[in-house]
């Protein structure tokens, strides 16, 4: 553990950080006293240490690049905001195999052990200030792995971002509808309908439509045709299948990879003649815990540097595809994509997966680094 941090016994593998920080701000006696099925304990303000610090290392994981968004937007507003004097961002690939993933996996189990041995790998190896995971599957997971249980950094995902955003714009009292677009894990574990349901929005409002193979054309080509067919094979079973009524209707990209073809998911809707109020994605919202304005401005100049770490090698159509579209963005992140350093052995995962293992990694695709 670096020297001088706090040593927080902090992680609620139930509650989310971002749930923790807003019963903290609003009510800290009953969070100071809080009770909760695990060994950690919730400190009276979780994030205001961070808030004072004048340095940050955060990594923000993802189980493949679409999370290199979230950095994006990290590194362009921590840089404009001077909250921080100093950041180091990491975005470590958590993605352990090129022939498939954890939503190739059978079990439940697998993808737990899996995952946790990676934000082990990250934790130790990088010793970040805070992981960010920048991914629904994974996020949705996070709460029941070991890592979940024994880390003493806090650890935020992009779940309650989603939820926040569509509850945002449902929770009005106008009659209104919402597509939730995600990968089949995170449709099937179900948690972002979950949780609208308990902020009362009703259940027949909220469809979820899951879209298999998306994230990975939207790597190969976030423009191309793959991905675009796709989204409008995907656009169409939801429309078939939910009725989406009168009112505003919202669209929310709850798979990191989502976001990066928006064109593409509008032209899906209007070729269809649906109108579609807004499209919503936490991507664009994550880091905003981090910068709150009332700091704005405490620093000139502030260093922010960006780095890219993968076991599976990226290839050329990937770091094309994706790298253009973050340069408009933050010309830092598409350059930490072109250099990103490849380690197979960033973390053991083989013994873990047993008949389920999806093969061997495929072999190193383009130039990788």
């Amino acid at each position: 553990m670096r020297p001088g941090r706090n040593q927080w016994e902090w992680i609620v593998p139930a509650v989310s950080i971002r749930i923790a920080v807003r019963l903290a701000l609003l009510f800290p006696a009953i969070v100071t006293g809080m009770a909760v099925a695990t060994p950690a304990v919730v400190p009276t303000d979780p994030v205001s240490d961070l808030w004072e610090r004048d340095s940050l290392t955060i990594v923000v994981t993802d189980s493949g690049l679409g999370g290199l968004s979230v950095v994006a937007d990290a590194e362009r507003k921590l840089r404009d905001h001077g909250v921080y004097a100093d950041v180091e961002l990491v975005f470590g690939n958590a993605l352990f195999t090129a022939e498939g993933g954890y939503n190739s996996l059978p079990g439940r189990g697998e993808k737990l052990q899996v995952f946790s041995r990676a934000l082990q790998a990250l934790q130790d190896d990088y010793d970040p200030d805070l992981i960010m995971i920048a991914c629904n599957t994974l996020s949705v997971l996070y709460p029941d792995t070991d890592f979940a249980a024994s880390t003493t950094i806090p650890v935020v995902g992009i779940v309650e971002d989603g939820v926040d955003l569509i509850a945002g714009r449902m929770e009005n009292g106008e009659p209104s509808h919402t597509i939730i677009f995600a990968t089949e894990t995170t449709v099937e574990e179900g948690t972002h309908k979950a949780a609208l349901v308990a902020r009362g929005i009703p259940a027949d409002h909220i469809f979820t439509q899951a879209c298999p193979q998306l994230a990975s054309y939207i790597e190969q080509g976030f423009d191309g045709m793959g991905a675009g067919f796709l989204i409008d094979a995907y656009v169409g079973e939801a429309l078939d299948a939910f009725n989406v009524g009168a009112g505003p209707l919202y669209v929310s990209f709850n798979c990191t990879h989502y976001g990066y073809s928006l064109e593409a998911w509008r032209e899906a809707f209007a070729s269809r003649e649906v109108a579609v109020t807004a499209f919503l994605d936490p991507n664009l919202t994550m880091i905003d815990f981090l910068l709150p304005k009332s700091r704005y401005g405490r620093h000139a100049n502030p260093a922010v540097r960006v780095s890219a770490v993968s076991m599976v090698a990226i290839s050329d159509d990937r770091r094309e595809s994706i790298g253009r579209y973050l340069r408009a963005i933050s010309p830092a992140t598409a350059a930490a994509l072109d250099d990103y350093e490849l380690r197979p052995d960033l973390f053991i995962w083989r013994d873990l997966v047993g008949d389920a293992d999806p093969g061997p990694p495929a072999p190193p695709q383009g130039d990788a680094r």
